[in-house]
């Protein structure tokens, strides 16, 4: 073999060892939330700050039913059409409206479950909103679901670096992740 030979072979390996490395996950994790009942929300918020308490990079994707979380309680907008009025009007507006899932062994509903949490220490899950901000959790908002339930971006919480993206940015944020979930 002559010398340009392995040169030509060295420079084909540094070529694809630099494809891999493009290609190697993120030490990421991206959630899609898609639910808008508490202890899901709750399980989303724990996951997102036990990660980056971990030092990884978390990127969260909120679409249809959990993006209510997100609503302000005292930013209203009157412009809406008759269903986008029912839906402003019967979906939760804030973490303190979010509801317990149907998933609530022996009766207990949202207010119990909230007075044990307390009483054990378990952060509310505005508590964990806000740790979420100050932790760097970055949030994406669905768009198509924010303009389809109605929504109005002067509607939403005061979140640092709070975005509204397509299934484009969340499938770019996902592949580039090492750990994607859906809740």
């Amino acid at each position: 073999m002559d010398i340009q030979n392995i040169e030509s072979q060295l420079a084909e390996l540094k070529s694809q060892v630099d494809s891999l490395r493009q290609d190697v996950a993120e030490d990421k994790v991206t959630i899609a939330v898609f639910s808008g009942e508490l202890d899901k929300l709750m399980s989303a918020f724990t996951i997102a700050i036990g990660a980056v308490a971990m030092g990884m990079e978390v990127v969260m994707y909120f679409t249809f039913w959990a993006i209510p979380l997100l609503r302000s309680q005292k930013k209203v907008t009157a412009d809406k059409e008759r269903i986008e009025k029912i839906l402003g009007a019967n979906l939760p507006r804030g973490a303190g409206d979010v509801k317990l899932s149907e998933m609530n062994p022996g009766g207990i509903d949202t207010s119990e479950l909230k007075l044990l949490m307390e009483k054990k220490n378990i952060l509310s899950l505005e508590q964990m909103l806000s740790m979420a901000a100050e932790m760097g959790v970055r949030i994406y908002v669905s768009d198509k679901s924010t303009e389809l339930l109605g929504f109005r971006r002067e509607e939403f919480i005061d979140y640092p670096g709070l975005e509204y993206a397509g299934v484009a940015t969340f499938l770019h944020e996902a592949q580039s992740s090492r750990v994607q979930l859906f809740i």
